[in-house]
């Protein structure tokens, strides 16, 4: 018996198998994008009525112990009354069109007094709509390191406290030096110094017949210079006084702590 070969033919290999699978995988990620896009492109107004319509619906219905439900009418909370607030502002005795008419006549005349001093530069005058500045150098009140005003000096000091006097505008006096440091007994620092040649200044003025009510003190330091301090001139320039008055009408007079006025809105809080 003749044994019969039998011919083996082997097949070559596939090797675009892998496009199945990628294009199954491309499917799918195209049917996700599809899902997505259309969960996210929601109806404005659809949405609106049905936000609405659940808002309502928790707001008037609650359910009781058998299930049922039992429309509540809406409750709305009450609101506590609130008590009125007014607020007292300070009327000026001329009133307060004629602010500026007053504050251009205290500059005229505390610069026609001080105008030899004004000429020299040792004192220089501003005014506005807000007020007065009068700023004089430290040199023309008081000796170097000291706080006691210098006889010279009390006179143009109190021809600018009897023009403030006639008003009822309050005043601020800021002492300022230079940045050259100074360590005594009396004064540790520049602080000091500058405090208590503001002091000195308020004392003056209420002598003169300033209403101390109005008056207050100041002392900045080295802290606030209108120029530098790099030579002497400079330093000079920064060592000085400067008498502020306020003409500005947005605070309530001040009163002595622990009372109340009949007008005050917190009287209407009392029992």
């Amino acid at each position: 018996m003749t044994r019969r070969r039998r011919r083996i033919v082997e097949e070559p290999d596939n090797h675009d198998r892998w496009l199945v699978s990628y294009a199954d995988f491309i499917t799918l990620l195209f049917a996700f994008f599809v899902v997505m896009y259309a969960l996210s492109s929601v109806n404005e107004g659809k949405y609106r009525v049905l936000s609405d319509s659940l808002l309502t619906a928790f707001r008037s219905v609650t359910v009781n112990q058998q299930s049922e439900q039992v429309v509540v009418a809406p409750f709305v909370v009450p609101s506590r009354p609130q008590p009125p607030v007014s607020r007292t502002e300070r009327k000026p005795a001329e009133g307060e069109g004629d602010t500026v008419e007053r504050i251009r006549r205290m500059g005229e005349s505390i610069r026609q007094a001080l105008e030899p001093l004004t000429r020299t530069g040792q004192v220089n005058i501003s005014e506005g709509a807000h007020g007065i500045t009068v700023e004089i150098k430290a040199s023309l009140l008081f000796p170097a390191g000291e706080t006691a005003l210098q006889p010279g000096a009390q006179e143009p000091l109190r021809v600018i406290a009897q023009i403030f006097s006639a008003g009822d505008f309050p005043v601020t006096i800021e002492g300022h030096t230079d940045d050259v440091p100074i360590s005594t007994v009396r004064f540790p620092s520049n602080w000091e110094l500058s405090a208590a040649r503001a002091s000195s200044v308020v004392r003056l003025f209420a002598e003169a017949g300033v209403d101390p009510a109005r008056l207050s003190a100041v002392g900045y330091a080295d802290q606030r210079p209108i120029t530098d301090n790099l030579t002497e001139e400079g330093r000079a320039r920064n060592r000085r006084v400067t008498i502020r008055l306020d003409a500005m009408y947005n605070d309530p007079p001040p009163r002595v702590p622990g009372t109340i006025r009949p007008d005050d809105p917190i009287r209407t809080l009392l029992p």
